[in-house]
């Protein structure tokens, strides 16, 4: 499709130190790549649905390779031309380049903790002896020239000596395990190859577990992976001899299958499920060589998993019984549902836990931040923990005799900073606070609760400068996800915090399918609920402009796989509400998610649309693949995936922009812009990410009309 304004009259204007006029700023007169139509009808229970590009979904043919070169060529022109884009990821990368510290843990005779000088691709892991001075033990940066390959887990044996770390190529979820003598660093056996989601538990230093999926016939990067097993690797042996645990035997398949070892190595517990909520759990006595698995909970209709165990006795997370989840506690020979004993009843709050130096966590959600209690392991409340302040907390786990836990804080204007935590007394001390070009006392951020169509009220907390004037001009990105039971507490960003400091208003909304109030309100998000999700977010753009924050012309949308999903759903049902539209790595084809490679587990959330005629057609009716209309002006719109995405596959993304650039009526551009060797965002290298930063703040600020940064 063509629309005709060359990109080289725009670069010309601004090299002779004239702005380009507002019209060719949105970007209009683009020609676009030709996007071949191809005649591929789908039948759902009688209705027939065309799916014209089908054939991008072969991320092996030539033809896809050549579209998305030219995708890319046409979109970094674009985007080279904004005068300021530059500048932009200089800010970045000036805000980005200072010491980040994770939490010390402790293995073996070591301390180990991850630190970032500032702009190293990856994470390095150093570790210490007391009193000695920090050596490094892992630098995942010398994995792969480009910073592409990354560090994605590592664990310990009981006794430190040795360590399994799984490293992830490109941004793939299929990962590989390296077993070193932690001592050493020698390398002990052969790689493990071919793994995914998958943890690492250790039997004492004999071996460990581990979890994968046959390698599938077709991409390995789309095809369908249906049966995850767990495997049992014994130390010296080649992978080949490794023998199946669970998962093969019927009666078990299941789609996720993961393992947990107790301290004492004397438990195996499989939990096994088909989607991301429910599961089974099974128990094995490792010292009995005759003993099989125990069910003690044989259903996957609820969330159930273990937190802790103490000689015998089990310590359960679970929502059985309880929407917003509570712990408990029974006998590992006795350890059905029957036989559990509240140790952490329900309360009004969501509950995490987690456990340390002899005692439980309870970390619950309050409309969305953190307020952690400290219990004793009869269920005695010891303390409710002192936080920096409003935000999230995380971490208050560690080893059952550990002197000294950690924890982290942030919020949307604090960096991430480390305090260690006395479980003996309460006491608690800044450990490690970064030192940034950030200066949280420069900035608010507030909490609102506003109303959805059908009269939920919903959170929303936005951040901006404080001699920001609201006055409804302010350029404002509103974030959103909204699935999955996953709830967006407040964490620090430096890209969000570079915009914050560019003039623009950062609001996050708390919207219905994640899991910020416990399971009702994931459950109103989800399958034929999905419609509330796009409402509250709408709403939530609405009380922006209502309250003069900014105006729709000022008002971006963003969001990530789920997000994305959002994010171009709603842009579908209400184009004039927004300016620009960023949907990431989005789920965008409805009908067709759960036919690729472990989509199909995505099923509770989302339904099929084999599932029902009635769930076919609530599916197509917010499918963003299949709702883009024939003339409608959408916003501007950057759809950003990477060719990796082996979890969110990038076709749904070629589907979505192919689709709005043959039908868009409008002058603002329909872009994508596609990473190469790179995945679904874990691991991704420091560079890219700032790069990818520099280009969504540029194209969101060129498209609404600003020659130069707002500030």
């Amino acid at each position: 499709m063509k629309k005709s304004l060359p990109l080289l009259a725009a670069v010309v204007l601004t090299a002779c130190g004239q702005a380009p006029a507002p019209e060719q700023q949105t970007g209009h007169n683009l020609t676009y790549p030709e996007t071949h139509r191809g005649d591929v009808v789908d039948t759902y229970f009688g209705h027939e649905v065309a799916d014209p590009y089908r054939w991008l979904e072969d991320d092996r043919s030539p033809e896809t390779a050549a579209w998305v070169q030219a995708q890319n060529e046409l979109t970094f022109s674009f985007l080279e031309q904004i005068p300021y884009r530059a500048n932009i990821r200089e800010r970045l990368q000036d805000s980005w380049n200072f010491e980040r510290v994770g939490a010390p843990f402790v293995e073996g005779d070591y301390t180990y903790f991850y630190r970032n000088d500032g702009l190293q691709n990856q994470f390095v892991l150093y570790r210490q002896k007391e009193d000695g001075e920090p050596e490094v033990f892992l630098d995942p940066n010398t994995f792969s020239a480009d910073g592409t390959t990354s560090l994605a887990t590592i664990s310990f044996s009981r006794d430190g000596s040795l360590a399994a770390y799984a490293i992830s190529e490109g941004g793939s979820d299929w990962r590989k395990i390296i077993v070193i003598d932690a001592k050493t660093g020698e390398q002990i056996g052969d790689v493990l190859e071919d793994i995914k989601f998958s943890g690492i538990q250790w039997v004492g230093n004999e071996g460990f577990y581990y979890s994968s999926y046959d390698k599938p016939d077709g991409s390995e990067l789309s095809a369908m992976t249906e049966q995850h097993k767990l495997y049992f690797h014994r130390l010296g042996t080649p992978q080949s001899d490794d023998q199946v645990v669970f998962g093969e035997a019927p009666g078990e398949e299941h789609r996720y299958v993961g393992a947990q070892v107790t301290r004492d190595d004397r438990y195996l517990l499989v939990s096994a499920a088909v989607s991301t909520s429910g599961n089974k759990l099974f128990i094995k006595d490792l010292e009995n060589p005759d003993a099989g698995f125990t069910a003690i909970v044989d259903t996957t209709d609820h969330d159930v998993g273990l937190l802790t165990a103490k000689d015998d006795q089990l310590f359960l997370l679970t929502n059985r019984d309880a929407p917003n989840r509570r712990v408990v506690t029974v006998s590992a020979a006795n350890p059905q549902p029957e036989h559990w004993q509240d140790v952490i009843p329900q309360s009004e709050h969501v509950l995490r836990a987690s456990t340390g130096g002899g005692y439980l966590f309870a970390n619950y959600i309050v409309d969305a931040v953190t307020q952690v209690k400290q219990y004793d392991f009869d269920g005695t409340l010891v303390r409710e923990v002192d936080l920096p302040g409003v935000g999230s907390a995380g971490g208050f786990s560690g080893k059952i005799d550990a002197e000294v836990l950690y924890f982290s804080f942030a919020n949307y204007t604090t960096p991430s900073s480390i305090f260690s935590f006395d479980p003996a007394t309460g006491e608690s001390k800044l450990f490690n606070q970064p030192e940034t070009l950030f200066d949280p006392e420069n900035y608010v951020s507030e909490q609102v609760f506003y109303t959805s169509q059908d009269g939920t009220q919903i959170p929303m907390i936005i951040s901006y400068r404080k001699d920001l004037e609201l006055d409804g001009t302010n350029p404002t990105i509103l974030f959103g996800y909204g699935g999955f039971n996953i709830s967006l507490t407040p964490s620090f960003s430096v890209a969000n915090a570079v915009w914050m400091d560019m003039g623009g208003i950062y609001a996050v909304a708390n919207i219905r399918g994640g899991g910020e109030y416990g399971k009702a309100w994931h459950d109103a998000g989800r399958q034929m609920n999905r419609q509330n999700v796009f409402d509250d977010f709408i709403a939530a753009a609405e009380f922006l402009i209502d309250e003069n924050y900014t105006s729709s012309d000022k008002l971006a949308i963003r969001g990530g796989s789920n997000g994305g999903l959002l994010v171009a759903a709603v842009s579908t049902q209400r184009p004039e509400l927004f300016q620009v539209a960023i949907p990431a790595v989005g789920v965008l084809d409805m009908l067709r998610y759960h036919t690729f490679t472990a989509g199909a587990g995505w099923a509770y959330d989302y339904g099929t649309s084999e599932q029902s005629e009635e769930m076919f057609e609530y599916l197509l009716g917010y499918s963003p693949v299949h709702n883009v209309r024939e003339g409608v002006n959408h916003p501007a719109t950057l759809v950003t995936t990477a060719d990796h995405d082996d979890r969110v596959v990038p076709a749904h993304s070629f589907k979505y922009v192919a689709e709005l650039q043959a039908k868009d009526g409008g002058a603002n551009p329909q872009l994508i812009r596609i990473d190469v060797n790179a995945g679904h965002g874990a691991g991704m290298p420091v560079s890219m990410v700032i790069d990818q930063a520099a280009d969504v703040f540029s194209f969101i600020l060129y498209n609404m009309g600003y020659q130069e940064l707002p500030r």
